[in-house]
Order: C-alpha cells, then structure tokens, then sequence
C-alpha cells in the first residue's frame, strides 16, 4: 500500500504519524470515504465540498482541495485495483496532550485498501444508544468514531452489517456508517438532516434521483415499512431483509430495486455528479 502523508507519497511500512498528533490523542479530525472503481473516484467533489463544511464545524483551517486531489491521484495511481476504498483524513495536527490545539497546522493522510461489492441486501439491527440531533458535532464527520465501533460490535453479534441509531427524542436517524430510508405506501422517505443523521453523499444523489422525501420517521416505523435500504459510499443503495427479529417479504423489493438500477445508471453516466 503506497500511502499520501503531509505532501508525499510513501510505502505503508514507511508512512509515518506523530503520536501527538491530535487527531490520534483527542480525535481532533475528520475523514471522507470515497469509492474508487477503475481508477476512478466518485462524486469526489462532493466529499471535498463535505470536508471542507466538516473541517469548519471542527474549527480547523479549510482544507486545500488542489492538495487533496494531488494526494488522491497520487494514491489511486500508486495502488491499482479494480474497486478501492479510498479515505481522506484531516486533523489538527501536531498538538500538546489536552484538548487545545497546537499551532503546526494540519495533517492530511490518503489511503486506500481494496474492497468488494456489497450484497443486494443485508441485516441490520436497532441499538439502545442514541444520536444527538443537537451536539456540538452533529452532522459532521469527525474521527471521533469510537460510538460507532461499539454499535457496529453489537450488530456483528447480531449476524448483521449494520446497527441503527434513534436520536434523542425517539426518531429515526441514521447507521454507523450509512443512512437509511424506508418505503410506505410506494413512497420513499429518509429522515432529514435536522434529525441529527449525516448528509451522506450517496443518501443526497439518492434523494435528487428518486425524488424521496424527507420526513421525520419515529424508530418503529422498522416495524411497518414495507421496505427499507440503505445508502453509503461503499453500498450504494443497499435492501434490508431483517431489522432485528422482523424479516421483510422480499428484499431488494420493487421501490428499492428500482431506485437501485436508477442509481447505478445515474452513477455510470457522472462519475463526479
């Protein structure tokens, strides 16, 4: 693995971080995940556009996004595959131990790693832990992931992929890593960003795509969908076929595989929409 750290390209055995660096001592950063297939990053200037709003809710300088494409095709062009997940993390930097910031300025790493295409569907479960829609990191998507890594845990031992979060006043939020959407009625619905979920890049080009509304969901709204999926980077659009002991009838069912192959085909025709 060939690896972009602080403006050059080194083997991963090489690439090397301070252990002061913020983001290692107190999670001082943020990431992007971006799919990589061919050689070629998706919707790349969306994850930009995502940092940079990421990057001031931390306080942190913007990120350069000349930089950042420079070190991303560096990394593509050293690590060819056919499908890669390719992350971007940005942090505070060198810093004292504590929470204040030091003045070195920032650190920017770029690596990828091979992955697989996801299934057609999946099982996820519900967790008793929530998210909350008002915290001073709400929205953002900051290295500070070790809720998730819990919740994640629990779904795993659950024979499942992904766990979901109500938020604080009962609703339904989001994943540890995706959003999630439901069908009632034929109509597709995902919680809005007001209720604390990430604006997730692919959940947004699914909206604009299918034309899905956002709507405030209570948690057990999983027990009456007719249909449920969910959206990230590495998933596209991906059907539920079990929330917790419930078993949808069919999974991918119509509303969901039809918003699958819209996707796809919107997808393969901008690789940056």
């Amino acid at each position: 693995m060939r690896i972009w750290v602080n403006g050059g390209l080194y083997d991963a055995d090489e690439a090397r971080l301070s252990v002061l660096d913020h983001g290692l001592t107190v999670g001082d950063g943020i990431f992007e995940t971006v799919r990589v297939a061919g050689g070629r990053p998706f919707a790349l200037t969306r994850h930009l556009d995502r940092m940079t709003r990421s990057a001031r809710g931390l306080g942190l300088a913007d990120p350069d996004h000349d930089e950042v494409r420079r070190a991303v095709a560096a990394v593509v062009e050293g690590n060819p595959m056919e499908l890669g997940r390719l992350r971007i993390t940005y942090t505070g930097g060198l810093s004292p131990l504590g929470s204040d910031r030091g003045d070195a300025g920032p650190t920017l790493v770029v690596a990828m790693g091979g992955t697989s295409r996801r299934p057609d569907s999946t099982a996820v479960v519900t967790v008793p832990w929530t998210r909350n829609e008002r915290g001073a990191v709400t929205g953002l998507k900051t290295t500070s992931y070790a809720e998730n890594v819990i919740a994640l845990a629990r779904a795993h031992e659950g024979g499942a992929s992904e766990a979901l979060f109500p938020n604080t006043v009962g609703q339904l939020c989001e994943g540890t890593g995706s959003n999630v959407f439901v069908v009632l009625d034929g109509r597709i619905h995902t919680p809005p960003i007001a209720s604390g979920c990430l604006a997730g890049i692919t959940r947004a080009l699914t909206v604009e795509w299918t034309g899905a509304q956002e709507t405030d969901l209570p948690l057990d709204v999983l027990e009456r969908a007719d249909e449920i999926f969910l959206t990230s980077t590495l998933r596209d659009i991906q059907a539920v076929h079990r929330v917790d002991g419930r078993r949808l009838a069919s999974a991918p069912g119509p509303v969901t595989a039809k918003a699958m192959r819209v996707f796809d085909e919107r997808a393969a025709d901008d690789l940056d929409p």
